[in-house]
């Protein structure tokens, strides 16, 4: 059952991540409403994809807490509560689109075959793939391997989906479609989405809440909708991102 609306589907508090020794990101706080579209933020070397990898679980905190409908993020105690679109795509080459999407449903469900192949076809009608189950990930174009990418991560019906820079290599018409299909998703579902990108158009297309991370202070410089904090002129470093202008020396 989907959190009430007005409890965090994820609370971080005080953590601090990286690898070995060596700090990343550190004493960060923030939760992610149920039902919006949160963008993660930052320049390169900033630590966003780090931070995500934290947030489902495939990496272990130093410090701090993460807690994702109200338990640790760990993908291996079971079907997991949210789905991964990674940057990308991250499709079996060697399997058709059809079998690219039953795979969760075949590892963590027991439905039969005709169920499984009912749920399929829905998940790939519902990205625009309808049609192509018996495609190879090498038939496809960019665009619509990540179609097929979010189609897997909805299999299970989860209620939480984490995008890693989706738009990645996509041509300009490709993002904007992929970026309907995301506010389409998010708002037919009713699901939460976590999005890692760096792009601006997307950034202020679709995304309702964001946190910027800076390389720096190896922390949050900036919390908010990304439409009001173009506008914000106190700090140049948020200034210069979300207008994409270079910082004075």
């Amino acid at each position: 059952m989907p959190p009430e609306c007005d409890q965090p589907i994820i609370v971080v508090d005080q953590l601090t991540i990286g690898y070995g020794d060596t700090v990343v990101l550190e004493k960060l706080d923030f939760t992610v409403a149920a039902g919006g579209v949160f963008a993660i933020l930052g320049g390169s070397g900033s630590g966003k994809s780090t931070l995500l990898r934290h947030l489902i679980g495939l990496e272990e905190p130093m410090l701090g807490r993460i807690a994702v409908r109200g338990a640790p993020p760990r993908r291996d105690a079971g079907a997991p509560a949210y789905g991964v679109l990674f940057q990308s795509g991250a499709l079996f080459g060697s399997m058709t689109l059809f079998d690219n999407v039953a795979l969760p449903l075949r590892q963590w469900t027991r439905l039969d075959r005709r169920a499984i192949e009912t749920i399929v076809r829905s998940k790939l009608r519902l990205v625009g793939l309808e049609g192509f189950e018996h495609h190879l990930p090498a038939e496809l174009s960019g665009g619509m391997k990540k179609r097929a990418g979010i189609a897997r991560a909805l299999a299970l019906d989860a209620p939480l989906l984490f995008l890693d820079e989706p738009s990645a290599g996509l041509d300009p018409v490709s993002s904007a479609e992929l970026d309907a299909l995301i506010l389409t998703l998010n708002k037919s579902l009713g699901m939460t989405t976590v999005i890692v990108t760096h792009e601006l158009p997307s950034i202020f297309a679709i995304a309702s809440d964001c946190i910027l991370l800076d390389r720096g202070t190896r922390g949050i410089i900036a919390r908010g909708n990304p439409l009001t904090l173009r506008e914000a002129r106190d700090d140049p470093r948020v200034h210069a991102f979300f207008n994409r202008t270079p910082q004075a020396a």
